[in-house]
């Protein structure tokens, strides 16, 4: 892990940006007077996969969910309210 100023950071950003991107680093310090304020991280993509299903299981829906689609469809259609 890496500590830059602002200013260096302002400067550099792109280098700072492919170094995470390459693993060279894995994280940048951000820093103001010296002190550490802001830590700079890849964000971890999660696949596709393990998002589907996801919610299985958390929550019921009732058995009538679907009944008034017709009305919401001609609502939103410009029918007549």
């Amino acid at each position: 892990m890496i500590q830059v100023n602002i200013l260096q950071a302002k400067t550099d950003f792109s280098r700072l940006i492919r170094l995470l991107e390459t693993k060279k680093e894995d994280a940048i310090t951000v820093a103001r007077n010296g002190k550490p304020v802001v830590k700079i991280t890849l964000i971890e993509e999660v696949p596709v996969s393990k998002r589907i299903g996801a919610g299985k299981g958390r929550f019921t829906v009732r058995g009538d969910f679907d009944a008034d689609n017709g009305e919401i469809a001609d609502l939103l259609s410009g029918g007549s309210l």
